[in-house]
This record gives structure tokens, sequence and C-alpha cells, in this order.
């Protein structure tokens, strides 16, 4: 029997639930039947009466009130319908969640799922990778799990966090990622995975991209070229050890995100390895990212928007010529 990423995630909600009596789920449609946007909650209103909470159409009165319960004690993991979403609550997340112990000394226990990332058909307002925007402000963790066990242990662990986390779950994965099982333990936050070993090359990404330079190494690998793929599993904090040790390995460093380029994730990566691991390279170092515009609603253009195999594949090989 198998279990998909979206899975996961709600079997890590019930876990919190049953194991914890401070954890509650707020967000709109979460509760009743429905179950969500996604069906991440389906069956836990049910299950755990009184504890899984629909809310107002309001992201900003949302987080506000969630932050408010952290702040007494209480564990909340408030869900947003699209990651873009939240950008109606960035005042509470960013000026209040993000600082409140730093102005106070009260903890703020909170956990922001983030629906985040495209699909066919989502365009512009129902597709964005807001990781970048989150990990600029201080007092905030930023999760991207890639695997349906990251996406398990990780929300597990982001709700006993003390700090507010927001978790980045990619909506393309819900359903394409399986696995046999779910594990019971995982690796810390802010530790990266080495997810394909390699000598010739490092490609650091996170979330959906992983999968898509897991391919492109694999097509790579059919020349004789030895890729090596690093999972950063977490952008906030960011393991820059690991990608230090890969790029010392192999000499040449390609980061790949989903998101924009501009001010990325992909741009900080490289500006940490251009800064403590210069000497390591061979080449200079290189990014892909999604195109510079809004993101577009129809399949095709979608598809050539994103990131794709092959056109971490054609950068790689530009890299590697160097």
């Amino acid at each position: 029997m198998s279990i998909t990423y979206l899975e996961a995630i709600r079997e890590a909600q019930a876990k919190l639930l049953r194991d914890d009596k401070r954890v509650f789920i707020y967000g709109q449609d979460v509760g009743g039947t429905f179950g969500g946007a996604f069906k991440a909650t389906k069956g836990l209103a049910k299950e755990f009466p009184g504890r899984v909470l629909n809310t107002p159409i309001s992201e900003d009165a949302m987080v506000g009130t969630a932050i408010g319960a952290a702040m007494e004690g209480m564990r909340p993991i408030v869900e947003m319908q699209f990651a873009d979403f939240s950008s109606i609550a960035l005042n509470q997340v960013l000026n209040n969640a993000g600082t409140i112990f730093w102005r106070t000394g009260i903890s703020c226990p909170i956990t922001i799922r983030l629906p985040s990332g495209g699909t066919k058909g989502s365009g512009p307002f129902h597709s964005q990778s807001m990781e970048a925007l989150y990990s600029h402000y201080p007092g905030l963790i930023v999760m991207t799990p890639a695997t349906v066990e990251d996406a398990y242990t990780m929300l597990i662990e982001a709700v006993a966090i003390d700090d507010p986390v927001v978790y980045c779950e990619h909506k393309y994965l819900y359903y394409h990622l399986k696995a046999d099982r779910l594990p019971s333990e995982g690796l810390p936050v802010g530790q990266a995975r080495i997810a394909r070993v390699g000598r010739d090359l490092t490609i650091v990404s996170y979330s959906a991209m992983l999968h898509e330079s897991l391919t492109a190494a694999e097509k790579l690998a059919r020349e004789g070229l030895e890729i090596e793929v690093v999972d950063l599993r977490s952008v906030k904090p960011l393991d820059t050890a690991t990608v230090l040790a890969s790029v010392a390995r192999t000499g040449r460093l390609l980061a790949v995100g989903e998101s924009f380029p501009w001010g990325g994730v992909t741009a900080e990566v490289i500006a940490r390895v251009a800064a403590e691991g210069f000497h390591l390279l061979d080449a200079a170092p290189a990014r892909v990212n999604a195109k510079d515009t809004p993101i577009p609603y129809h399949p095709n253009l979608w598809s050539a928007h994103r990131p794709s195999s092959d056109a971490i594949v054609a950068k790689a090989r530009q890299l590697l010529r160097e």
C-alpha cells in the first residue's frame, strides 16, 4: 500500500491532533465534510470535533487569531487555500509573528501551510512560490519538503518548534509522489540531503524542482556525466555547509528553483558559495528559474515558463563546457 505526498500531510496533522491537545487546524473550508481546497484535512473535523475550524475569508484575520492563540500556549496550524493568498496576511506573518519573541519574549509557535507552486491551468493567482519572500524576514523558519517522507516528518517538526514556521507544500507533488510507508523520523530542519551522488557538477534544488533536477541528472548520466543533486529541504535556515561540501567535490554549481529569479533562493545559494567557497569553483555558478513574468494560464505556456528537466540539462551542459 502506498501513500501520497498529500496523504502524508493529512496523516501528520492527524498525529499532531492526536498527540497534542494544544494543536488545532484553522482555515477556510477545512472543517465539516469539505476538508479544505485540496482535501488535506478531509475527515479530521469528524475525528477531532471542535479542533478543525473554519474561518472567515480573511487571511489577515486567520493569522492574527492564530498568533493570539499561539501566544496563549496553543499550537495552531493555519491552512492557506493557496500560497498566493497569504500575501493578504503579510503584516501578520512578517511584522507580528516574526517579531513577537524579539519584542516580548513570548514564543509564537504557529505553523502556516502554503500550497505552493504551479500546476497546469492555475494561472498567476494560484501558482506562486513565495518561499524567498518569507525567508527574507528574520524570525521565520521556511520549510520546502520535496518528498513524501519529508512532507510528513517536517510538518510534525514544524508544529513542535517554538518559532513561527512557513511550511511550503507543493501542489504538483500532492498526487505525483508516493512512498511505501511513512517514516518514524527524519533529518532535522536546516539540514540538506544529498539526493544523488556525483562528481562533475552540483545541482542545488528544493521542492518540486528536486525531481526535475533528478530527471536531468539521469539524462546526463546517459552521456557519462555524474551529477550530484542536493535537496535543501528548508530554505531558512539554509544548509550552506552541505552545499559547499558538494561543490568542493564537483567544482561546479547550478542552482535550480521554480520561483522568479530576482532575489530568489537560487541567488542566495550562489551568493553564499561565491562568498565562502569561491576557491572551490572551476567555473562561474549558474541558475535556472521560472521566467520573470506573471505565470501563464495555458498549459503549454506554463510548461515553458516553469523550469523543466530539459532546461536544466541544457544549462548543465553549458556549465560543464566552461
